[in-house]
């Protein structure tokens, strides 16, 4: 059974990703633990050393995850899919990291609000600290993101990063639960000119693909442009339906969603992005 972590502040892009969630597992028997994390001000308890009770502030946070747990029922029918709500207080990212580590976390789903996917969420922010911070494969969805199953697939890599068993695990169980077309992404400004490492790296993806996923992959370089504007292109251009990327590669991955100047996560597409952590 897959485990998978979906944090909820009950907004609608919360709920979209547990639903983009729940659909694009749909066969897979998976346990589903929807996190809501409220802050210390509304436990009841203040004071380090001596954990002193108070009078906790006025929340409903106990009615809200009732009434998504009764949504979840109503909408949800899936028999081979189980669905454990869980509130906890204090910081998001601690107490997610530990909740990864309790229940076995294969996966977190996140939804990401904005018109332009991840565009403008502050580094600061949950998706960029959860994403950058915990060792954990995130998924994140941005708002009015379609629920469907995604039928082709972009992986966009410089080919300077060794891809282990944990990588390609994971590229092949997406691959397997979408049955979509991978493509391989590399940006050059002109024609590419690989090290040795980038053309072992390249070959042994590609021998890997082609004894899995032999018709349903491909290799392209793309020329010219800024890294972020090439890749918004290729995904309208191609219908790309999700991006998936590995989080050790920094220097890529800076380059398509950070912003260094005004520290900002930024992703220029209303698609889905997975991201990989070995």
């Amino acid at each position: 059974m897959k485990h998978i972590l979906i944090p909820t502040d009950f907004s609608k892009n919360a709920w979209n990703a547990l639903e983009y969630a729940a659909n694009l597992f749909t066969n897979e028997p998976c346990r589903f633990y929807v996190l809501h994390v409220d802050t210390l001000n509304n436990s009841g308890i203040n004071g380090n050393s001596f954990m002193v009770l108070t009078s906790p502030q006025k929340s409903n946070t106990k009615e809200k995850l009732n009434d998504l747990t009764d949504k979840i029922s109503s909408q949800f029918s899936n028999k081979i899919h189980q669905y454990i709500a869980l509130k906890e207080y204090g910081n998001l990212v601690d107490i997610v990291r530990n909740t990864v580590c309790d229940k076995k976390i294969e996966l977190i789903v996140m939804g990401t609000k904005g018109a332009k996917g991840l565009m403008a969420s502050v580094i600061g922010s949950n998706a960029g600290n959860i994403i950058t911070k915990i060792a954990c494969n995130v998924l994140a969805v941005p708002e009015n993101t379609k629920v469907e199953l995604p039928n082709r697939i972009a992986f966009p890599t410089d080919y300077n990063l060794f891809y282990n068993h944990s990588i390609l695990n994971s590229i092949t169980e997406i691959l397997q639960i979408t049955n979509a077309r991978l493509d391989v992404v590399h940006k050059t400004q002109s024609s590419p000119k690989f090290s040795n490492t980038q053309l072992n790296n390249k070959a042994y993806l590609s021998d890997y693909l082609k004894e899995l996923f032999i018709d349903s992959h491909c290799f392209r370089n793309i020329q010219g442009k800024e890294i972020k504007q090439a890749i918004a292109e290729y995904i309208q251009d191609n219908n790309i339906k999700m991006l998936v990327m590995v989080a050790k590669n920094l220097n890529l991955f800076q380059k398509l969603f950070f912003n260094n100047q005004i520290e900002k996560l930024s992703h220029h597409t209303s698609v889905p992005l997975l991201v990989m952590h070995e």
